[in-house]
């Protein structure tokens, strides 16, 4: 059950159409403009917010139990929330789990955060599907008191993600070095003791656990700044080259990360592997392009089909652009695409150990088929030093 909650409202959803939604506010109070989208996943919700491909968002939680498992310092993919705000169905309950530290209330309250509850996020979600991911304003204000026409007036303002390089806000300042693997019972996470490939990851807004699982595949992970150089890069000695996921429009932040992937490609035989926004950042070093979707991707629970086996893997996803299929040029194959509407969710190098794929494998939140992906960029690495 969720909690009983006042009659009067204290949060407001604005779309930039006029429609307006009413609810109780918790987290942090203020005023917020962003795109919305909708997640699907039924787990993660911490994960969720503190996922960098996220900024710029809110995101709206079609799973009604949010905050039931409070939250804890373990679980975040960045050191704070970096979704503009969340929309759920009930109220926060107190957190029942072992895990928790705080509250999901308390939690966002304390980073910032806007979140808005008591709304039909059904109503919500079919909007988004049937008119694309809308520009909103979103208030939260405990007198309840809203200027209706100037949070409207906001969300008309705000300039979208079209066109906006939100990898270089999001990335790390400085290179840093990454040995802590994935989770495990009893002792959580363990350092990596006998490192066996040196691996430069891009950080184009890198979650935590994609670097686990890097780590937990062998690799010695040296993080380097979005916009570091070709020989940056190569001054590191790596044995691999990995392109994280990270927000935003891939052809802005393509400007800078274009250039570097290419030299890679043309003065190196290194492995590349690249996962969401790095997926589609070696697609354009490959000489595709990228297109922005209706209402994008974001859940723990989409069918992608591996076209070289004919597997069919249930995926984590967050993106709201794509690979364009169609532009892909000769000499690169299509080895993945999405069950649900056709899109691109994978390519490889012919005959080069050179791929990426559009969905999340760390599986953090979301389920672990695709896991093999950090295994294969493993053996790539180990088949070059042969």
């Amino acid at each position: 059950m969720s909690a009983a909650a006042p009659d009067r409202p204290t949060a407001c959803l604005a779309l930039a159409d006029g429609t307006l939604f009413y609810g109780q506010g918790f987290g942090a109070t203020g005023q917020t403009e962003a795109e919305l989208c909708f997640n699907t996943a039924m787990t993660g919700y911490q994960e969720i917010m503190t996922d960098p491909s996220y900024a710029g968002q809110i995101v709206t939680f079609t799973f009604p139990h949010i905050g039931n498992v409070g939250v804890n310092p373990e679980d975040d993919e960045t050191a704070d929330p970096v979704a503009a705000g969340m929309i759920v169905k009930w109220m926060p309950t107190d957190p029942s789990n072992w895990r928790a530290v705080q509250g999901l209330d308390q939690w966002l309250a304390s980073r910032g955060r806007i979140a808005l509850g008591g709304v039909d996020t059904r109503r919500l979600t079919r909007a988004i599907r049937q008119s694309g991911a809308p520009h909103v304003a979103l208030a939260h204000n405990p007198d309840g008191s809203f200027d209706v026409e100037a949070l409207v007036a906001a969300a008309r303002g705000f300039a979208g993600l079209e066109g906006v390089d939100l990898a270089r806000e999001v990335t790390c300042a400085q290179s840093y070095r990454w040995n802590e693997m994935r989770w495990a019972w009893p002792d959580g996470y363990a350092p990596l003791q006998d490192p066996k490939y040196k691996v430069v990851a891009l950080d184009y807004g890198a979650k935590r656990n994609i670097l686990r699982c890097l780590a937990s595949a062998g690799c010695d992970v040296t993080v380097l700044p979005a916009t570091a150089s070709f020989e940056d890069v190569m001054a590191q000695n790596p044995d691999g080259v990995f392109l994280s996921n990270g927000p935003g429009d891939p052809a802005a932040t393509g400007a800078y990360a274009v250039p570097m992937i290419r030299q890679v490609l043309d003065d190196t035989d290194l492995p590349v592997f690249g996962i969401c926004l790095g997926h589609q950042m070696l697609a354009l070093a490959l000489g595709a392009q990228t297109i922005k979707m209706n209402h994008g991707h974001h859940g723990a629970n989409h069918p992608v089909k591996d076209h070289d086996t004919g597997k069919v893997e249930i995926t984590s996803m967050n993106h709201g652009f794509a690979v364009d299929a169609q532009t892909l040029p000769q000499g690169v194959v299509e080895t993945h695409t999405s069950l649900f509407d056709g899109s691109n969710c994978g390519i490889r190098m012919d005959g080069r150990p050179v791929w990426s794929v559009q969905h999340h494998p760390e599986a953090s939140p979301g389920p672990q088929d695709s896991y093999y992906l950090f295994e294969r960029f493993a053996r790539a690495m180990a088949d070059r030093a042969a």
